[in-house]
């Protein structure tokens, strides 16, 4: 398997679809096994983007600004053979970019 430029795995949603997603490889030491399954979900990718929103939104809230906007980048990676979220850095290579806006309504 080629991990050096990442791989595509099946991804299950909430509603049963599939989805493939290329990945970030995950780290690989000398005798690991493949731990990449059949298929993963991507339930704990939206709990963590839920979170980041959660987290992001409360400052943002408090503050009651007129309109405010935030946009953030998602890596997906696998980790122990469950597929995950992890903020991205400031390029354009993200695999998911998330717009968040918010308008004071009158």
């Amino acid at each position: 398997m080629n991990y050096e430029s990442g791989q595509t795995v099946p991804v299950e949603l909430e509603d049963g679809s599939l989805i493939y997603v290329k990945v970030k490889p995950p780290q690989i030491t000398r005798g690991d096994s493949d731990k990449l399954g059949p298929k993963s979900s991507f339930d704990k990718v939206t709990s963590s983007i839920e979170g980041i929103v959660t987290a992001i939104a409360k400052p943002i809230n408090a503050a009651k600004p007129t309109k405010a906007s935030v946009t953030f980048g998602v890596e997906l990676e696998m980790q122990e053979g469950l597929l995950i979220a992890a903020l991205a850095k400031g390029t354009g290579k993200t695999s998911l970019e998330i717009t968040l806006e918010w308008e004071k309504g009158e």
